[in-house]
């Protein structure tokens, strides 16, 4: 069992390493602080991988705790400078944080759409080609292309209604 995990992490770490650490980098600005992350990220995924119940992909579970240890850091390092940040800093950790409220709110536009159009607009975010969302979900390329389209009109209105709010 012990080195089914182990390939398993092995297979993870290989294909969402490069994606985690682009994340990590988006939210700290950093890249030793996000190297550090990184590797918190994945230390987290070992310890839980068993626990992993495939009720979502493998990309979501990884994109959360990914989010959430950056969101995380950033608090504690927000805690523990409140009393030194000057404004430049002051200023990056709220563009962090207007980031992530806005990337919350796709992700919640996104929950809203039907699970056809929830999975082609995450394979779309995980740059997936589209060739390869058209074979996952038996769509043609061509008709993926006009889906696509529909589901960016349909994000948007889903998101303008929580604008208004």
């Amino acid at each position: 069992m012990s080195n089914l995990l182990e390939n398993q992490f092995k297979e993870i770490y290989r294909d969402y390493y490069t994606k985690v650490q682009r994340l990590c980098l988006g939210y700290t600005g950093d890249s030793e602080m996000a190297d550090d992350l990184v590797q918190e990220v994945f230390i987290k995924v070992w310890e839980n991988l068993s626990k992993f119940r495939g009720e979502s992909q493998v990309s979501t579970w990884i994109y959360r705790i990914t989010v959430n240890t950056c969101l995380l850091s950033l608090k504690k390092a927000r805690r523990e400078n409140t009393v030194g940040l000057d404004d430049k800093n002051g200023k990056i950790l709220d563009e962090v944080q207007d980031k992530e409220n806005q990337i919350q709110l796709l992700h919640k536009c996104i929950g809203e759409l039907n699970e056809t159009d929830r999975l082609i607009i995450t394979l779309l975010l995980e740059e997936v080609p589209y060739n390869e969302i058209a074979e996952v979900t038996s769509i043609s390329e061509g008709n993926l292309r006009v889906k696509i389209h529909r589901i960016k009109q349909q994000l948007s209105i889903i998101y303008s209604k929580y604008e208004r709010l």
